[in-house]
Protein backbone atom coordinates (compact mmCIF):
# COMPACT_ATOMS: atom_id res chain seq x y z
CA UNK A 1 0.00 0.00 0.00
CA UNK A 2 1.50 3.24 -0.98
CA UNK A 3 2.21 5.48 1.83
CA UNK A 4 -0.08 8.74 2.32
CA UNK A 5 1.90 12.15 1.16
CA UNK A 6 1.48 14.78 4.05
CA UNK A 7 3.54 17.92 3.46
CA UNK A 8 3.75 20.46 6.59
CA UNK A 9 4.65 24.19 6.58
CA UNK A 10 6.27 26.58 8.78
CA UNK A 11 8.10 29.57 8.58
CA UNK A 12 11.13 29.19 10.15
CA UNK A 13 12.87 26.70 12.52
CA UNK A 14 13.95 27.82 15.60
CA UNK A 15 14.90 27.19 19.27
CA UNK A 16 11.60 27.28 20.63
CA UNK A 17 8.22 24.96 21.48
CA UNK A 18 6.75 25.26 17.77
CA UNK A 19 9.53 24.08 16.28
CA UNK A 20 10.41 21.74 18.50
CA UNK A 21 6.65 20.66 18.53
CA UNK A 22 6.78 20.47 14.56
CA UNK A 23 9.35 18.49 13.40
CA UNK A 24 8.27 15.89 16.49
CA UNK A 25 4.93 15.58 14.58
CA UNK A 26 6.71 15.08 11.19
CA UNK A 27 8.74 12.43 13.13
CA UNK A 28 5.97 10.35 14.59
CA UNK A 29 3.70 10.35 11.39
CA UNK A 30 7.06 9.28 9.69
CA UNK A 31 7.06 6.72 12.03
CA UNK A 32 3.37 5.53 11.72
CA UNK A 33 3.98 5.19 8.12
CA UNK A 34 3.12 8.31 6.58
CA UNK A 35 5.42 9.59 3.30
CA UNK A 36 5.99 12.85 5.35
CA UNK A 37 8.18 16.09 4.86
CA UNK A 38 8.46 20.02 6.73
CA UNK A 39 8.69 22.51 4.01
CA UNK A 40 10.67 25.19 6.03
CA UNK A 41 11.68 28.98 5.21
CA UNK A 42 15.02 28.52 5.96
CA UNK A 43 16.04 32.15 5.51
CA UNK A 44 15.27 33.17 8.76
CA UNK A 45 15.46 29.42 10.36
CA UNK A 46 18.39 28.79 13.04
CA UNK A 47 20.97 26.81 11.48
CA UNK A 48 21.45 25.06 14.66
CA UNK A 49 17.73 24.08 15.10
CA UNK A 50 18.25 23.17 10.95
CA UNK A 51 20.91 20.75 11.67
CA UNK A 52 19.20 19.24 14.73
CA UNK A 53 15.79 18.56 12.59
CA UNK A 54 17.98 16.96 9.93
CA UNK A 55 20.54 14.91 12.21
CA UNK A 56 17.14 13.44 13.89
CA UNK A 57 16.25 12.75 10.29
CA UNK A 58 13.24 14.93 9.46
CA UNK A 59 13.28 15.29 5.85
CA UNK A 60 13.18 19.21 5.10
CA UNK A 61 12.30 21.17 1.94
CA UNK A 62 13.77 24.51 1.95
CA UNK A 63 11.56 27.59 0.89
CA UNK A 64 14.08 30.45 0.57
CA UNK A 65 11.46 33.04 0.36
CA UNK A 66 8.96 32.00 3.01
CA UNK A 67 9.71 34.76 6.37
CA UNK A 68 7.52 36.06 8.85
CA UNK A 69 7.53 39.97 7.83
CA UNK A 70 4.72 40.59 5.34
CA UNK A 71 7.06 41.48 2.07
CA UNK A 72 4.75 41.40 -1.18
CA UNK A 73 7.41 40.15 -3.42
CA UNK A 74 8.73 37.23 -1.10
CA UNK A 75 4.83 36.26 -0.38
CA UNK A 76 4.40 36.03 -3.74
CA UNK A 77 7.58 33.98 -4.58
CA UNK A 78 6.73 31.45 -1.78
CA UNK A 79 3.44 30.82 -3.16
CA UNK A 80 3.90 29.93 -5.67
CA UNK A 81 7.23 28.04 -4.60
CA UNK A 82 4.30 26.04 -2.30
CA UNK A 83 2.08 25.84 -5.15
CA UNK A 84 4.75 24.15 -7.58
CA UNK A 85 5.87 21.62 -4.90
CA UNK A 86 2.07 20.83 -4.13
CA UNK A 87 0.94 20.66 -7.75
CA UNK A 88 4.24 18.22 -8.37
CA UNK A 89 4.28 16.37 -5.18
CA UNK A 90 0.31 15.74 -5.14
CA UNK A 91 0.19 15.14 -1.06
CA UNK A 92 -3.43 14.17 0.29
CA UNK A 93 -2.37 16.19 3.78
CA UNK A 94 -1.00 19.48 4.10
CA UNK A 95 -0.40 20.66 8.03
CA UNK A 96 0.35 24.28 8.27
CA UNK A 97 2.64 25.58 11.56
CA UNK A 98 2.29 29.46 12.33
CA UNK A 99 0.71 32.60 11.48
CA UNK A 100 2.44 33.09 8.42
CA UNK A 101 2.84 29.81 7.16
CA UNK A 102 -0.73 28.87 8.28
CA UNK A 103 -1.84 31.80 5.91
CA UNK A 104 0.72 31.23 2.94
CA UNK A 105 0.63 27.55 2.62
CA UNK A 106 -3.43 27.11 2.97
CA UNK A 107 -4.04 29.55 0.13
CA UNK A 108 -1.33 27.34 -1.99
CA UNK A 109 -3.38 23.86 -0.50
CA UNK A 110 -6.20 25.50 -1.68
CA UNK A 111 -5.41 26.25 -5.27
CA UNK A 112 -3.73 23.01 -5.52
CA UNK A 113 -6.83 21.30 -4.75
CA UNK A 114 -5.31 19.50 -1.29
CA UNK A 115 -7.90 16.93 -0.16
CA UNK A 116 -6.84 17.67 3.79
CA UNK A 117 -5.86 21.06 4.75
CA UNK A 118 -4.97 21.16 8.77
CA UNK A 119 -3.66 24.47 10.52
CA UNK A 120 -1.48 24.65 13.88
CA UNK A 121 -1.08 28.06 14.96
CA UNK A 122 0.70 26.93 17.91
CA UNK A 123 -0.51 29.95 20.14
CA UNK A 124 -2.23 32.99 18.61
CA UNK A 125 -1.51 36.18 17.73
CA UNK A 126 -4.49 38.18 19.19
CA UNK A 127 -2.90 39.88 22.07
CA UNK A 128 0.84 40.73 23.62
CA UNK A 129 2.57 40.57 20.10
CA UNK A 130 1.06 43.55 17.86
CA UNK A 131 -0.66 47.07 18.20
CA UNK A 132 -4.95 46.92 17.91
CA UNK A 133 -5.06 47.55 14.01
CA UNK A 134 -2.33 45.29 13.04
CA UNK A 135 -4.00 42.12 15.25
CA UNK A 136 -7.17 42.92 13.80
CA UNK A 137 -6.10 42.64 10.70
CA UNK A 138 -4.62 39.13 11.26
CA UNK A 139 -7.95 37.79 12.82
CA UNK A 140 -9.56 39.29 9.68
CA UNK A 141 -7.42 36.71 7.49
CA UNK A 142 -7.65 33.98 10.36
CA UNK A 143 -11.21 34.22 10.03
CA UNK A 144 -10.93 33.65 6.19
CA UNK A 145 -8.66 31.27 5.93
CA UNK A 146 -10.39 28.92 8.62
CA UNK A 147 -13.03 28.41 5.88
CA UNK A 148 -10.12 26.47 3.88
CA UNK A 149 -8.97 24.60 6.55
CA UNK A 150 -10.75 20.94 7.65
CA UNK A 151 -9.15 20.81 11.20
CA UNK A 152 -7.16 23.88 13.27
CA UNK A 153 -5.44 22.47 16.18
CA UNK A 154 -4.68 24.42 19.41
CA UNK A 155 -2.34 23.15 22.24
CA UNK A 156 -4.88 23.68 24.96
CA UNK A 157 -8.90 23.63 25.10
CA UNK A 158 -8.27 27.33 26.30
CA UNK A 159 -6.79 28.10 22.59
CA UNK A 160 -9.95 27.04 21.32
CA UNK A 161 -12.37 29.06 23.22
CA UNK A 162 -9.75 32.25 22.35
CA UNK A 163 -10.03 30.85 18.85
CA UNK A 164 -13.67 30.78 19.11
CA UNK A 165 -13.89 34.22 20.76
CA UNK A 166 -12.71 36.26 17.82
CA UNK A 167 -15.11 34.15 15.30
CA UNK A 168 -12.43 32.36 14.02
CA UNK A 169 -13.31 28.63 12.22
CA UNK A 170 -16.22 26.36 13.93
CA UNK A 171 -15.99 24.51 17.23
CA UNK A 172 -16.30 20.99 15.08
CA UNK A 173 -13.12 22.42 13.26
CA UNK A 174 -11.09 22.01 16.41
CA UNK A 175 -9.01 19.40 18.09
CA UNK A 176 -6.58 19.98 21.15
CA UNK A 177 -3.27 18.08 20.53
CA UNK A 178 -0.70 19.40 23.37
CA UNK A 179 3.15 20.05 21.89
CA UNK A 180 4.27 17.24 23.75
CA UNK A 181 6.76 16.74 26.09
CA UNK A 182 9.08 14.03 26.56
CA UNK A 183 8.45 13.47 30.55
CA UNK A 184 9.94 10.38 31.23
CA UNK A 185 13.26 10.63 28.85
CA UNK A 186 13.75 14.08 31.02
CA UNK A 187 13.33 12.55 34.53
CA UNK A 188 15.54 9.77 33.05
CA UNK A 189 18.08 12.13 32.28
CA UNK A 190 18.29 15.27 34.60
CA UNK A 191 20.75 15.73 37.13
CA UNK A 192 20.45 15.53 40.34
CA UNK A 193 19.25 18.43 42.77
CA UNK A 194 22.23 18.51 45.04
CA UNK A 195 25.03 17.83 42.10
CA UNK A 196 23.51 20.76 39.51
CA UNK A 197 23.19 23.41 42.72
CA UNK A 198 26.75 22.55 43.21
CA UNK A 199 27.99 22.77 39.70
CA UNK A 200 25.85 26.05 39.08
CA UNK A 201 27.28 27.42 42.16
CA UNK A 202 24.28 27.87 44.27
CA UNK A 203 24.39 28.50 48.23
CA UNK A 204 22.07 25.84 49.86
CA UNK A 205 19.79 28.83 51.08
CA UNK A 206 19.58 30.39 47.34
CA UNK A 207 16.02 30.35 46.64
CA UNK A 208 16.62 29.73 42.75
CA UNK A 209 13.94 31.69 39.68
CA UNK A 210 14.52 29.79 36.36
CA UNK A 211 12.38 30.93 33.27
CA UNK A 212 13.02 29.55 30.19
CA UNK A 213 12.82 30.98 25.87
CA UNK A 214 13.44 33.79 24.52
CA UNK A 215 14.40 37.01 25.52
CA UNK A 216 11.88 38.89 24.06
CA UNK A 217 9.12 41.18 25.02
CA UNK A 218 6.11 38.89 24.46
CA UNK A 219 7.65 36.61 27.29
CA UNK A 220 7.51 39.08 29.67
CA UNK A 221 10.83 38.41 31.56
CA UNK A 222 11.27 42.08 32.43
CA UNK A 223 8.08 41.78 34.62
CA UNK A 224 10.39 39.06 36.57
CA UNK A 225 13.47 41.19 36.52
CA UNK A 226 11.42 44.29 38.32
CA UNK A 227 9.39 42.00 40.72
CA UNK A 228 13.05 40.47 41.91
CA UNK A 229 13.67 43.44 44.61
CA UNK A 230 10.30 42.71 46.07
CA UNK A 231 11.00 39.15 46.45
CA UNK A 232 14.64 40.21 47.34
CA UNK A 233 13.03 42.02 50.17
CA UNK A 234 11.45 38.82 52.14
CA UNK A 235 13.73 36.30 50.71
CA UNK A 236 17.46 37.56 50.62
CA UNK A 237 18.67 34.47 49.10
CA UNK A 238 16.18 34.96 45.34
CA UNK A 239 17.83 34.29 42.34
CA UNK A 240 16.48 34.64 38.77
CA UNK A 241 18.44 32.85 35.83
CA UNK A 242 17.00 33.32 32.58
CA UNK A 243 18.12 30.19 30.27
CA UNK A 244 17.68 31.59 26.50
CA UNK A 245 18.98 34.26 24.18
CA UNK A 246 17.46 37.12 22.06
CA UNK A 247 17.22 41.08 21.10
CA UNK A 248 16.03 42.25 24.70
CA UNK A 249 19.23 40.89 26.40
CA UNK A 250 21.10 44.03 26.88
CA UNK A 251 17.80 45.75 27.96
CA UNK A 252 17.34 43.54 30.11
CA UNK A 253 20.87 43.55 32.01
CA UNK A 254 20.60 47.26 31.92
CA UNK A 255 17.05 47.13 34.15
CA UNK A 256 19.15 44.82 36.62
CA UNK A 257 21.83 47.15 37.30
CA UNK A 258 19.18 49.87 37.25
CA UNK A 259 17.72 47.98 39.93
CA UNK A 260 20.42 47.08 41.75
CA UNK A 261 19.55 43.70 40.81
CA UNK A 262 22.88 42.64 38.26
CA UNK A 263 24.07 40.47 40.50
CA UNK A 264 21.32 38.30 41.11
CA UNK A 265 20.10 38.08 37.92
CA UNK A 266 22.19 35.57 35.52
CA UNK A 267 21.12 35.64 31.45
CA UNK A 268 23.11 32.13 31.22
CA UNK A 269 21.90 32.42 27.24
CA UNK A 270 20.45 29.46 24.87
CA UNK A 271 21.06 26.21 25.08
CA UNK A 272 20.01 23.61 22.24
CA UNK A 273 17.18 21.09 22.88
CA UNK A 274 15.81 19.92 26.09
CA UNK A 275 18.55 17.43 26.67
CA UNK A 276 21.71 18.92 28.30
CA UNK A 277 22.15 22.40 29.80
CA UNK A 278 18.83 23.38 30.30
CA UNK A 279 17.99 20.22 32.08
CA UNK A 280 21.18 21.14 34.69
CA UNK A 281 18.75 24.83 35.24
CA UNK A 282 15.91 22.67 35.97
CA UNK A 283 16.96 20.84 38.34
CA UNK A 284 18.98 22.97 40.28
CA UNK A 285 15.40 25.43 40.35
CA UNK A 286 13.41 25.95 43.06
CA UNK A 287 10.41 27.47 40.87
CA UNK A 288 9.66 27.97 36.96
CA UNK A 289 8.43 31.78 36.10
CA UNK A 290 6.70 32.24 33.03
CA UNK A 291 5.51 36.57 33.13
CA UNK A 292 4.17 35.73 29.72
CA UNK A 293 2.00 38.30 27.89
CA UNK A 294 1.18 35.09 24.99
CA UNK A 295 1.50 31.55 25.47
CA UNK A 296 0.57 28.76 22.77
CA UNK A 297 0.74 26.19 26.00
CA UNK A 298 4.04 27.16 28.39
CA UNK A 299 6.06 23.85 26.46
CA UNK A 300 9.29 24.98 29.59
CA UNK A 301 6.44 24.79 31.93
CA UNK A 302 5.63 21.29 31.61
CA UNK A 303 9.18 20.45 31.21
CA UNK A 304 9.51 22.11 34.73
CA UNK A 305 6.31 20.02 36.05
CA UNK A 306 7.80 16.71 34.73
CA UNK A 307 11.01 16.97 37.09
CA UNK A 308 8.54 17.88 40.26
CA UNK A 309 8.80 21.84 39.94
CA UNK A 310 6.15 24.12 40.90
CA UNK A 311 5.93 26.67 38.61
CA UNK A 312 4.14 30.77 38.61
CA UNK A 313 2.91 31.45 35.44
CA UNK A 314 0.62 34.27 33.95
CA UNK A 315 -2.61 33.69 33.33
CA UNK A 316 -2.26 33.75 29.36
CA UNK A 317 -3.21 31.55 26.77
CA UNK A 318 -2.76 27.72 27.69
CA UNK A 319 -1.19 28.39 31.33
CA UNK A 320 -4.13 28.29 33.11
CA UNK A 321 -5.00 24.88 31.81
CA UNK A 322 -1.30 23.44 32.36
CA UNK A 323 -1.51 24.49 35.25
CA UNK A 324 -4.26 24.21 36.53
CA UNK A 325 -6.52 25.87 39.42
CA UNK A 326 -3.90 26.27 42.15
CA UNK A 327 -2.82 22.90 41.28
CA UNK A 328 0.98 22.73 39.72
CA UNK A 329 1.87 25.91 41.26
CA UNK A 330 0.24 29.13 41.29
CA UNK A 331 -1.50 32.18 38.30
CA UNK A 332 -1.24 35.92 38.35
CA UNK A 333 -2.51 38.32 36.49
CA UNK A 334 -0.74 39.09 33.03
CA UNK A 335 1.52 42.46 33.39
CA UNK A 336 1.40 42.32 37.47
CA UNK A 337 4.30 42.65 39.19
CA UNK A 338 3.02 42.98 42.51
CA UNK A 339 0.99 39.27 41.84
CA UNK A 340 3.87 37.75 40.44
CA UNK A 341 6.02 39.09 43.39
CA UNK A 342 3.75 37.71 46.10
CA UNK A 343 3.64 34.38 44.57
CA UNK A 344 7.12 34.31 44.44
CA UNK A 345 7.46 34.93 47.73
CA UNK A 346 4.60 32.72 49.31
CA UNK A 347 6.42 29.71 47.61
CA UNK A 348 10.33 31.12 48.67
CA UNK A 349 9.41 30.99 51.82
CA UNK A 350 7.13 27.55 52.05
CA UNK A 351 9.24 24.71 51.24
CA UNK A 352 6.09 22.50 52.20
CA UNK A 353 4.24 23.82 49.91
CA UNK A 354 7.00 23.98 47.00
CA UNK A 355 7.33 19.80 47.55
CA UNK A 356 3.17 19.75 47.58
CA UNK A 357 3.03 22.10 44.56
CA UNK A 358 6.02 19.78 42.69
CA UNK A 359 4.23 16.65 43.29
CA UNK A 360 1.17 17.47 41.47
CA UNK A 361 3.33 19.31 38.74
CA UNK A 362 4.62 15.92 38.18
CA UNK A 363 1.59 14.67 37.86
CA UNK A 364 0.01 16.84 35.87
CA UNK A 365 2.43 17.56 33.53
CA UNK A 366 1.78 13.79 31.76
CA UNK A 367 -1.35 15.17 30.46
CA UNK A 368 1.22 16.91 27.92
CA UNK A 369 3.35 13.65 27.66
CA UNK A 370 4.72 12.79 23.78
CA UNK A 371 2.60 9.47 24.56
CA UNK A 372 -0.56 11.78 24.54
CA UNK A 373 0.44 14.14 21.82
CA UNK A 374 1.42 11.56 19.69
CA UNK A 375 -1.37 9.43 20.20
CA UNK A 376 -3.90 12.41 19.77
CA UNK A 377 -2.41 13.33 15.70
CA UNK A 378 -2.37 9.93 14.72
CA UNK A 379 -6.26 9.54 15.97
CA UNK A 380 -6.67 13.14 14.04
CA UNK A 381 -5.11 11.84 10.63
CA UNK A 382 -6.73 8.51 10.93
CA UNK A 383 -10.27 10.28 11.19
CA UNK A 384 -9.59 12.57 8.50
CA UNK A 385 -8.66 9.89 6.14
CA UNK A 386 -11.54 8.55 6.44
CA UNK A 387 -13.45 11.21 6.30
CA UNK A 388 -12.07 12.07 2.70
CA UNK A 389 -12.84 7.88 1.84
CA UNK A 390 -16.28 9.02 2.19
CA UNK A 391 -16.96 12.11 0.59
Amino acid sequence: MTPIRVLHVITRLSLGGSSENTVAQVLALGRAGYDCRLAVGVTESETGTVDDARRRGCPLVPIPSLGREVSPQRDFAALATLLRLLRRERPMIVHTHTSKAGFTGRLAARLAGVPIVIHQPHGHIFYGYYGAARSALFVRLERLVARWTHRIVTLTERGTEEHLAQGIGRREQFVAIPSGVPTAALRAQAPARAGARARLGFAEDDFVIVGVGRLVYVKGFELLVAALPRVLGRIPGARVFLVGDGPDRAALQAQAARLGVARRVVLAGAVNGTMGGLLEYLAAADVCAAPSRNEGMGRALVEAMALGLPVVGAAVGGVPDVVGPDEAGRLVPAEDVRALAAALIELGQDALLRQKLGEAARTRAERFSTAVADARLLDLYAELVREHATR
